[in-house]
């Protein structure tokens, strides 16, 4: 193996492990509903490639799903970035000195880039795997679980910034399809 190679499967042994670690110790940090619906994914992709195999022959599926992997990847991380510590993984009920509305780069755009990004990066997924009963389940359960979500952190928002936030909501859509 080339040393590339071995640097590779060094990040992914290290990340893996970390992963393991934190969940055995912190289960609670382990989301279910994700495990589930990524599971689900798996056993319809090997059932169908099993059963139907014609089902999972399709390149334009599979470099359309790639393409909204890579789109949906791009889009979090700009926002993370563009929001650098304003961006976590929790919600946060109440403002602290260091928060500050983000308005600018992606955020200019879109409210929710993370959010956004995220959900093209699920629905690719099964996209990728040419999924005919995950992919519609998955762009449901999406697009439902962000919309309270985006509601409940506009209306966190909207409290600590107030008529600032609210001119901005006014002018730049949430970023997700349906969700104001």
């Amino acid at each position: 193996m080339t040393p590339l190679v071995l640097f590779a499967l060094a990040l992914c042994i290290f990340h893996g492990s970390e992963f393991a670690l934190t969940f055995y110790y912190n289960p609670w940090l382990l989301s279910w509903p994700y495990c589930i619906a990524m599971g689900a994914s798996l056993v319809e992709y090997g059932l169908e490639r099993t059963l139907m195999p014609s089902l999972k022959t399709g390149t334009l599926t599979t470099r359309l799903g790639l393409l909204m992997i890579v789109a949906g990847e791009a889009l979090r991380k700009t926002g993370m970035v563009t929001a650098t510590h304003n961006f976590t993984h929790a919600i946060a009920s109440q403002r602290t000195e260091r928060h500050r509305l983000v308005t600018h780069g992606v955020y200019g755009y879109m409210r929710h880039p993370g959010y956004a990004g995220w959900a093209l990066w699920a629905i690719g997924t099964q996209v990728l795997l040419a999924n005919p009963v995950c992919t519609p389940a998955f762009l449901v359960v999406v697009w439902r679980f962000f919309r309270s979500r985006v509601e409940y952190e506009d209306a966190l928002l909207l409290s600590f910034f107030g008529q600032q936030f609210h001119e901005y909501k006014a002018s730049v859509p949430s970023g997700i399809l349906g969700i104001p």
